[in-house]
């Protein structure tokens, strides 16, 4: 693999006026199905080659790809830090523990999730900083999606089947299946204080879950808006693609077949806003909020503008709260019966 630079486009003045801005490429040398960052931690005295220079972290790039290969690179120098091997099949989705430990999960088409520890004590005899800590099997269909959760207790992976599986991030063991769907599910994410999980499906729903007793909280449907869509085509409105939660919270993102991306509310039903797009494969929100970005299967990125909300006082303390209470923790509170109920979201 090699890097290449190359100086942005236009004249000599409009480089000087951007800071002398380049594009990098990292030439990865096959399809890149899946991206990750992450922050690495800073490099300590009498570290040989360190990838960072001592005293400083910097940004990583996780990178998954169809041969089943993880490049691991230093974003800003676009040096190739190291390979993980394992999976036998594409790598379709990464996912950083959101603590900052250096700590991956990579889904994979070889129906396998594995775990590894990319920190320096966990070097293997070579001197290369990367340890395979677990593999995780249970799924009989491509494990197309993987998210950990805020609090780094659980691990959540949807394959090509009607049930998400949840697992423990402490044990590496299966917690639970989420059943509940009627198609296959195919991407699911968790609320900013671990609290809710939600799992978008072929089936046109949303479902929102408590992960902590596998409850269905709340089910969001896709009905098709007519007037959106061009009569004469055949379009499976079911085809589901991505949803994730906003940094506070209180939104969800959905993309679809139908053209269209949704935002939700979490109180509500029916969708706040719309946006009509075509070939949406996958969504994420800015981390401080305001905007959503979409993937598209042309090879584009767009850039949406979304509902800013101020939190209330009331979901600030849930959020607050949640954050290191389980749902048994609060049930087991001695308070009255509607704000548990509150705080374990059976109402919004």
């Amino acid at each position: 693999c090699r890097t290449s630079e190359r100086k942005s486009r236009g004249g000599k003045a409009e480089t000087r006026s951007r800071g002398a801005a380049k594009e990098k490429t990292l030439e990865c040398g096959q399809i890149v199905w899946g991206l990750a960052f992450s922050a690495w931690p800073a490099a300590e005295d009498g570290d040989t080659d360190p990838a960072c220079a001592v005293g400083l972290p910097c940004l990583v790039l996780a990178t998954g790809l169809n041969d089943g290969q993880i490049k691991v690179w230093e974003v800003q120098t676009g040096h190739l830090l190291f390979s993980l091997l394992g999976h036998q099949d594409v790598v379709r989705d990464l996912s950083f523990a959101p603590n900052g430990s250096p700590i991956l999960v990579s889904a994979s088409r070889d129906k396998t999730l594995r775990v590894w520890d990319l920190s320096r004590d966990g070097r293997n005899v070579q001197g290369y900083p990367w340890r395979q800590v677990q593999v995780l099997s249970g799924h009989v269909q491509w494990v197309y999606c993987c998210s950990i959760s805020p609090d780094c207790s659980m691990l959540c992976s949807a394959a090509g089947e009607k049930s998400a599986l949840l697992w423990s991030m402490r044990s590496y063991t299966l917690i639970r299946r989420l059943e509940g769907h009627q198609s296959s599910v195919v991407s699911c994410d968790f609320s900013p204080d671990s609290a809710l999980l939600v799992t978008a499906s072929y089936d046109a729903c949303v479902i929102m879950w408590d992960p902590y007793t596998g409850e269905q909280l709340r089910t969001l449907r896709h009905v098709p808006l007519h007037s959106t869509l061009d009569s004469s085509s055949e379009i499976h409105t079911s085809s589901l693609r991505s949803v994730c939660f906003s940094p506070e919270g209180l939104y969800l993102a959905t993309v679809a077949d139908d053209r269209l991306l949704r935002i939700w509310a979490l109180e509500l039903r029916s969708p706040v806003a719309f946006a009509p797009m075509t070939n949406g494969l996958c969504c994420m929100y800015f981390p401080h909020g305001g905007f959503i970005a979409t993937g598209t299967r042309d090879g584009h990125v767009q850039f949406w503008t979304a509902p800013r909300v101020l939190s209330s006082l009331k979901h600030l303390c849930r959020r607050a709260l949640r954050t290191f209470l389980t749902t048994y923790q609060v049930l087991a509170l001695p308070i009255p019966r509607k704000l548990k109920e509150f705080l374990t979201y059976r109402t919004f």
